[in-house]
């Protein structure tokens, strides 16, 4: 027994045959029930449908069915799929260069937030996809950082964060050149040592704040901070300090040998003014 279906013209019906053999043995097909146009079958043959499932003992489709799909929904939901491999290399680079110490320095400050993972979480960001703090967070919902509930961080968490390290920042300082020696020469004879400026928004003055007007690297006067990073002749970077806006280049250059001097093996200390040529 099968369904069939004839046309008539523009018209489709449907019909319920079997096929049977006359009496020559020649197989025939022959209508047993006509059940109308296919164009005005409607949900009624439906019911005419599961009253056979159930005559018949069989469970019908329906009742496999969840609830949203008889809904006409699908409990399967599709996601785009997260950033793996930059995040997982970073994370297990961190970890054997030694900076998950840093967790040791924000524990012994009691605070309730884990300082090093929102730390780690920044820094990633900055070398992945840098972003703002807000950014970080829509970052964050395209990784898969191990072992980061990504979930549980917010906003408010981040700022915080950086409070703590501004906070502890001597001792940051102490553990992040610990790590650095190993990395570079045991008698580090070259160092170079150079200032930029960077531009600031905004005129509210705050205690302590480091934006001034000074004279600026790209020319005129502007609100800005002074930034010196130290390096070596390999490229690496193992010092760095923000001054104001507004302070003279000469100034910074004693206290800035004396701090690079006193955390690494330099046995020698020879000043090059930077030469421009046109």
């Amino acid at each position: 027994m099968f369904v069939k279906l004839t046309k008539s013209g523009p018209r489709r019906y449907l019909q319920l045959a079997e096929s049977y053999r006359d009496e020559n043995g020649r197989v025939k097909q022959r209508t047993i029930a006509s059940l109308g146009r296919l164009e005005k079958i409607d949900a009624n043959f439906d019911s005419l449908i599961r009253g056979l499932e159930r005559a018949t003992g069989r469970k019908s489709a329906a009742d496999n069915q969840s609830p949203s799909d008889a809904d006409g929904k699908s409990d399967i939901s599709f996601e785009p799929a997260r950033a793996l491999g930059d995040v997982w290399t970073l994370t297990q680079l961190w970890n054997e260069l030694g900076f998950d110490r840093l967790a040791k320095v924000f524990r012994s400050s009691k605070r309730k937030l884990d300082v090093e993972t929102l730390l780690r979480v920044m820094v990633f960001n900055r070398l992945c996809d840098p972003e703002s703090k807000l950014g970080v967070l829509r970052w964050l919902e395209t990784v898969c950082l191990p072992g980061v509930d990504s979930s549980g961080i917010a906003y408010q968490h981040l700022l915080r964060s950086m409070d703590a390290l501004m906070d502890e920042r001597e001792k940051v300082d102490e553990v992040v050149s610990s790590l650095l020696r190993p990395l570079i020469d045991q008698e580090l004879s070259v160092v170079f040592y150079d200032l930029t400026t960077i531009s600031a928004e905004g005129q509210s003055e705050q205690e302590g704040d480091v934006r001034h007007f000074g004279v600026s690297k790209e020319g005129g006067i502007k609100r800005q901070f002074v930034l010196g990073v130290v390096q070596t002749a390999e490229g690496l970077p193992i010092y760095h300090e923000v001054f104001d806006g507004n302070v003279a280049e000469v100034s910074t250059l004693k206290t800035t040998l004396e701090t690079v001097m006193q955390r690494f093996p330099i046995r020698r200390v020879v000043p090059v003014h930077g030469i421009s040529t046109v």
